[in-house]
């Protein structure tokens, strides 16, 4: 037998209109209309990443702030990207951000602006645990038998003991300094047995100049001591975590640098050197 419940709230006018409009259109009580509605809302935003930007602006130099840390938590618990002027690397772990800047890791004001961020409310759709993970190579292959399909986008969560993790941490760059160049004045980590969460996405490489192709995590140490971009990895046993998605939102900076860029160019193999492994493993 279905369980139901009461729901006691108020609406805003317009969306009151709506609801009422939906009721007289399909001749449906006002309580499976909502009930209808409410339940579609919540399947798109189960199976939906959130975006701002993409990565061919990162590419291209735009680094100005496009949105807030406390917006980006409006639409996910879950994701990864970077602050303005590329000041540090970005991660969102059960809807608390991070921000790694060199060998510390932060919790930025909510008022922190971001130029790129990548979001979705996590829920695993697939769980297994990897054994003897040899490398980061290694790595991608075993997720690739995770998913369903190379042509949808995918956030991705492994956890555990990391026998050896390779990260690097971006440093503030000025506004229109191309990532290639950027990426060859970052500071680069490295760590053994340390326990933490790899956090991140698969993006198709048809996507490319979307989001970064392949796989793209970033580490969060159980500590909240160390994170960065991950270059290279070895652990021993990892469960991974796999949420598949279905819809992508994308938002578009209204800056004038984003406005003015020249985002025809074909990204590939910029991120490829500015990513290191995470852009060209797949």
């Amino acid at each position: 037998m279905d369980i139901t419940r009461k729901l006691n709230c108020s609406l805003p006018e317009d969306l009151w209109a709506d609801l009422d409009e939906r009721v007289k259109n399909t001749g449906k009580p006002l309580d499976q209309v909502a009930s209808g509605c409410l339940g579609t809302a919540l399947q798109l935003a189960r199976h939906s990443i959130f975006q701002v930007s993409t990565s061919t602006a990162l590419v291209e130099g735009v680094y100005q702030g496009a949105a807030t840390i406390a917006e980006i938590e409006q639409h996910g618990d879950f994701g990864l990207g970077t602050y303005e002027d590329l000041d540090g690397e970005g991660m969102m772990l059960e809807g608390k951000c991070y921000q790694a800047r060199g060998d510390s890791v932060i919790v930025p004001p909510g008022m922190t602006r971001v130029p790129f961020w990548v979001a979705t409310r996590f829920r695993a759709d697939r769980t297994e645990t990897l054994s003897d993970i040899l490398n980061w190579e290694d790595l991608c292959e075993r997720l690739t038998k995770l998913r369903t399909s190379d042509n949808l986008l995918a956030a991705i969560r492994l956890d555990g003991l990391l026998d050896f993790v390779h990260v690097r941490t971006a440093g503030k760059s000025a506004p229109g300094t191309d990532l290639v160049t950027a990426a060859s004045r970052q500071k680069e980590f490295k760590f053994e047995s340390v326990k933490g969460t790899l956090l991140g996405f698969y993006t198709p490489m048809y996507a490319r100049t979307i989001n970064v192709p392949g796989y793209h995590l970033h580490l969060l140490t159980d500590d909240r001591k160390h994170g960065g971009h991950v270059l290279e990895v070895r652990a021993a046993r990892l469960q991974a975590s796999v949420h598949l998605t279905s819809f992508l939102h994308l938002g578009f900076p209204d800056n004038q640098e984003f406005l003015q860029a020249d985002l025809n160019k074909d990204p590939a193999e910029a991120l490829a050197k500015a990513e290191g492994a995470s852009a060209t493993k797949s």
